[in-house]
């Protein structure tokens, strides 16, 4: 998909439970500043009003529009626009048509999807996906890679799968929803309860004997776990441990079925370098047999693409020749199946709102309107 000289505008809004955040772009690129409006209305009506108001700011601040396509928070059936019940903005009950309500305001397409998925097709297309490939290119390696798994870490855990530039959303607009995978240590829970800042600081406050409130935030325990600020430096430790180990299990499931690099996103990816080296060495566990033998969590390896020798390993060309039999022939074999790990490139932000633009371009391409 080539968006870099697409001269079509696509509006766009980032959604949180605090504020309302609208853009514009153009050719994969910001158009203008961004408009932003707090989240806390009283009424669905309102809510919708302040909706209208802030697409309308963008749009004649951009000069036009020819479709919106954003980001929304689940439950919803996103192909036809209609968001279920929302912890974060309580006003929306019962099921909303959202969608086809902004396609009559603004007479043009409107595409609402989970910001899981939006962000892996972000990164799919100008983040990390043609980095990796780009970096094998140079190293000599023709393996190329044609899809990506993401996960974010933040409030909650969430993920998306791109496959050959295309979404796999699912038939229930239920794809990706890694969040409901087990949790491998604590199989009562789901993996969020540990993947997820409450996770970070319910582990931090069980350790240090503290309630939840007195606990800091992940930031801050992140800080305590590199030895720049004081607290109890092993709780600290410990906390975005069972993160990783939890989000490897999930994860582990997701790449056995899927066979993709991984891309991790969300405000908790920015503690990467405490998270992925115990999430790529449980990655690569090994089950025993009954026989008393071992065998691959995986049948491919994983590598931590920000750790210098794993990247290098990864990177490497170890294919060799093997013989056509019955003839003097040769092709090339490789026999070490390898998918890395490693943080977005474009940020969560970016990569989320890459990716409502490209969408927006591809539907566009399919429909006329």
């Amino acid at each position: 998909m080539n968006i870099q000289n697409d001269q079509r505008i696509v509006l766009s809004l980032d959604a949180g439970g605090t504020n309302l955040v609208f853009s514009a772009m153009k050719a994969g690129q910001m158009l203008g500043e961004e408009i932003i409006l707090p989240a806390k209305v009283d009424s669905l009506e309102a809510f919708l009003e302040k909706l209208t108001h802030g697409f309308e700011q963008v749009k004649q601040q951009a000069g036009g529009a020819d479709a919106i396509s954003f980001a929304f928070p689940g439950p919803a059936d996103y192909p036809n626009g209609i968001i279920g019940d929302l912890e974060n903005l309580p006003v929306f009950r019962g099921g909303i048509a959202l969608g086809p309500f902004l396609e009559k305001k603004f007479n043009i397409p409107v595409f609402i999807n989970n910001d899981g998925d939006l962000f892996t097709l972000g990164e799919a297309l100008g983040g990390l996906l043609p980095m990796i490939n780009q970096e094998l290119e140079k190293a000599g390696n023709p393996k190329q890679y044609k899809q990506l798994i993401g996960a974010t870490f933040g409030t909650g855990f969430g993920g998306g799968l791109v496959i050959n530039q295309q979404l796999i959303i699912g038939d229930n607009s239920a794809g990706g929803e890694i969040n409901r995978m087990g949790n491998i240590l604590y199989p009562q829970f789901t993996s969020e309860e540990s993947v997820s800042i409450r996770g970070i600081k319910r582990v931090y406050a069980r350790e240090c004997n503290i309630t939840i409130d007195q606990c800091p935030e992940p930031f801050q325990i992140f800080k305590i776990a590199k030895g720049q600020e004081e607290g109890h430096q092993k709780a600290a430790i410990l906390s975005f441990k069972e993160l990783a180990i939890v989000a490897a299990d999930a994860l582990a499931n997701t790449i056995t079925m899927f066979d993709a690099p991984v891309v991790i996103g969300g405000g908790l990816s920015g503690a990467h370098e405490l998270i992925l080296p115990t999430l790529v060495e449980e990655l690569n566990k090994k089950f025993e047999t009954p026989s008393g033998g071992q065998v691959q969590r995986m049948e491919v390896f994983a590598y931590n693409w920000h750790h210098t020798d794993c990247k290098a390993n990864f990177l490497k060309n170890s294919g060799q020749k093997v013989l056509i039999p019955g003839s003097s022939e040769e092709i090339n074999y490789d026999p070490i199946k390898k998918i890395c790990v490693g943080a977005n490139v474009l940020g969560t932000g970016g990569a989320v709102a890459l990716g409502a633009y490209a969408f927006a371009i591809l539907k566009l391409n399919e429909i006329k309107y």
